[in-house]
This record gives structure tokens, C-alpha cells and sequence, in this order.
């Protein structure tokens, strides 16, 4: 059975808006109200990366210009009372709180990098307006299913999200932050299921509380893990945050940790 929450999505100017009452959906299925639909969205919404799959006007109408032609579609992330939109040319961000049946979103704040495509420019002020709306419906699908998130103005333009499982979800715990130093080149390793295998060089290096390198980083090792995010150019040195999560119960010929690319440290051509 679909659970389905009315809420208000507020900006700035609408933080007073008040909650409404538990309903029943198209579907049938009642709404939550109180705490138990707070608990249930509040522990949802951080573990999925939620990203567009449909949006359409007040009369039905597909709103094209939120989809770019070779683009990562438009993102939600929740996370510790604030809330991220990625994927356009700039990320939006601000604060959310989550009471009874109604999401509050405080100003959205955008960085400031130009956007030199002007389809991706389009997109990033629709989801801007879109995002500072009023009113909305959240629907989280059944458990066993990616669950879908709509959000629904009253002037009837609807975003449909569907959830992806962060990687805090798909490996169940909290992850150790390392910083690994990539070498520019690759080289030839040996690996009983990949012939020809080409290993990345690296090694782990330490910083300060100021950002300042400290100790002597080891000798350059081959790498036969995979780092999620993340794509090596050869040439290229990279210094790379990335958060490592212990896998519980690892394959005979597979790796103990997984690696998800956080942050390009540095990045440097080699000559």
C-alpha cells in the first residue's frame, strides 16, 4: 500500500502556511497524519538520491525545458535539515524542517558559476521557480520498489522524483573519509577475472585541521578497486576525498571496502 502525505513546500514568504489534514489519495490509501508520518518521511527522504523523472503544467502538459539532452537529471538530496538541488549548471540549496504534513524549504541559495549552455540556463530557472512554489503532495512508494516522491503545486504543475539509494543505504553504514593521492599514469596489474587489467596508482595521504599535507605518504601501490564517481584521464594527477565503506560480507575475489568519490582535492597535468 502507497503512503501518501499532503504537505505544503514553503519559501520565505509562505513559512506560515499550516498543515493539512490527513485525506485520502486516488489510490485509496489514507494519509498519516501527526508523528507517525513525520518519522516515516523524515527517515526516507536522506536515504535516496531523488532525481526528475516527470514534470508536468497545470493542464498536463510535459515541462520540457527542466530536461537536458544528455544531462544527469535534476537531483534532491536531504540531509540533516537542509536540502540539495544538483545536476543543473549551478546547485541550489537551503534549509527544510519536516512537522506533522508540512515540508518548509527555506530560500533556496544558488552558487554563482555561469551557465554557457542555454538549455541547461532554461532548465535551471524553471526548477528555481518550480522549487519556490507553494503547495505539494508527497508520495513514497511501497517498500520493495524505488520509491517516488511527487510533489504537487496547487496551481497543478507536479514533479515526479523516483528515489536511488545513497550509498549510506545500499552499504549500510557510515563510511571512513580517506584522501587518496592518483598518480598521472596507470600500469599493467595482474587480476584473475579482468585480463589485461590497467591498475590505478595510489597512494593515501594525511592533512591537517588547516588543509596542510602532514607526514611522508607512502610508495604509489596499484589500486584494483573501483572509485565510484570518479574517472581518470591519463596525465592527470588527482588528489581525491572519498568516503570508504566496509562491505560486511565481501565475495571470495572481491574487495573488503567500496570507495565513492566525495571531493576533487587537486587536479594537476603532468608533463
Amino acid at each position: 500500500m502507497k503512503t501518501t502525505l499532503s504537505l505544503a513546500l514553503c519559501a520565505a514568504l509562505l513559512a506560515g502556511c499550516q498543515s493539512a489534514p490527513a485525506s485520502t489519495g486516488a489510490t485509496g490509501a489514507v494519509t498519516p497524519a501527526g508523528s507517525t508520518a513525520t518519522t516515516h518521511a523524515a527517515a526516507t527522504l536522506p536515504r535516496y538520491h531523488w532525481q526528475l523523472q516527470e514534470a508536468t503544467d497545470g493542464k498536463g502538459q510535459r515541462v520540457s525545458a527542466l530536461f537536458v539532452a544528455g544531462a544527469e537529471p535534476v537531483q534532491l538530496d536531504f540531509s540533516d535539515g537542509r536540502i540539495a538541488v544538483s545536476q543543473l549548471c549551478n546547485t541550489m540549496s537551503g534549509s527544510y524542517t519536516l512537522t506533522a504534513d508540512t515540508l518548509r524549504i527555506g530560500p533556496l541559495a544558488s552558487t554563482m558559476m555561469a551557465c554557457v549552455d542555454g538549455a541547461r540556463t532554461l532548465q535551471a530557472r524553471y526548477a528555481s521557480v518550480l522549487l519556490n512554489a507553494n503547495e505539494y503532495r508527497l508520495t513514497l512508494a511501497q517498500a520493495g520498489t524505488a520509491p517516488a516522491l511527487t510533489l504537487r503545486r496547487t496551481d497543478g504543475h507536479t514533479l515526479v522524483f523516483t528515489g536511488k539509494p545513497t550509498p549510506d543505504t545500499r552499504f549500510g553504514g557510515k563510511p571512513e573519509t580517506v584522501f587518496l593521492e592518483v598518480a598521472p599514469q596507470t600500469r599493467a596489474c595482474s587480476h584473475p577475472l579482468i585480463p589485461g587489467k590497467q591498475c590505478l596508482q595510489v597512494r593515501q595521504i594525511q592533512f591537517d585541521a588547516q588543509g596542510i599535507r602532514v607526514g611522508v605518504p607512502g610508495e604509489f601501490q596499484n589500486f584494483y578497486a573501483d572509485i565510484e564517481g570518479y574517472e581518470h584521464r591519463e596525465g592527470v594527477r588527482n588528489v581525491l576525498r572519498v568516503k570508504r565503506y566496509a562491505i560486511a560480507h565481501p565475495p571470495a575475489d572481491g574487495a573488503s571496502s567500496a570507495y565513492v568519490l566525495d571531493l576533487v582535492v587537486e587536479s594537476a597535468q603532468e608533463r
